[in-house]
């Protein structure tokens, strides 16, 4: 591990924090790449943006602290040192980022449910950065094998959102895919991460992303319950054909 990347005389730069930078930085681009090819204007997307990455900092503490309450009481210093108390929940990080896009997009006259398509790589590309630099770092346990999910869900989002351009998707399946993606990401590898969040006995992260993984789950299959049917019924056909071909060669042998 590689906790800390160079050091020039007492200044020390740390491994994770360049993953962020380079995450951050990337997904600006690919949002302002994206937004080139809407009506959106670039200035009222980019204000929304930091905006909502403040207050996704805020939330994503806010949620560390309510959930370990007996290690932080009613202490504020504890609440605004935290790297004396680190602690930050990822799951309440998103929840903060995409309440406050949606409060400022709304009160731009831009329907969120369109507009937060072209977030989703972004948000993606953040996550593998910041993966990739928990693991170098030591950070995080498992780091590296979510860092390949999340590899893969960015060329996975930009084919989505090409198809929704197209109209194939409706406007706001890239969203439910990322909900559905993330929490498949974090339910499979829960297992080996520390550090875990409880909320009355019960691992937080784990609950959560179960219950988000089931309910898009159930509504993907809702959605695309006319292909799924074709699908079934197509090879359904081709595998009584094999059966059926099978059994009369036998049938003719004996």
């Amino acid at each position: 591990m590689l906790p800390i990347l160079f050091s020039i005389g007492p200044i020390k730069i740390y491994t994770f924090g360049v993953f962020l930078v380079l995450g951050f930085f990337w997904s600006l681009f690919i949002l302002w790449k994206n937004i080139r090819l809407t009506s959106y204007k670039e200035e009222e997307i980019f204000d929304g943006l930091f905006i909502s990455l403040a207050v996704g900092l805020f939330f994503s503490r806010l949620f560390y602290v309510v959930l370990n309450f007996s290690d932080f009481g009613f202490d504020i210093l504890k609440f605004i040192l935290i790297n004396g108390y680190p602690g930050l929940s990822l799951y309440g990080g998103l929840f903060g980022l995409f309440l406050s896009l949606w409060l400022f997009l709304n009160g731009k006259k831009i329907k969120f449910i369109e507009a937060i398509d072209y977030f989703i790589t972004p948000v993606f590309i953040a996550l593998f950065f910041g993966k990739i630099g928990g693991f170098f770092s030591g950070v995080e346990m498992g780091a590296n094998y979510e860092a390949l999910f999340y590899l893969l869900s960015i060329f996975l989002s930009e084919k989505i959102l090409l198809e929704i351009r197209k109209e194939k998707f409706f406007k706001g399946f890239l969203f439910y895919f990322f909900i559905w993606y993330f929490s498949l990401t974090n339910f499979l590898f829960d297992k080996i991460k520390g550090n875990h969040l409880y909320f009355s006995n019960y691992n937080f992260n784990k609950l959560v992303s179960f219950i988000f993984l089931l309910t898009t789950s159930v509504y993907f299959v809702y959605y695309f319950r006319s292909d799924i049917l074709s699908f079934i019924k197509k090879y359904g056909q081709i595998i009584i054909s094999k059966i059926h071909f099978r059994t009369k060669r036998k049938t003719t042998k004996g």
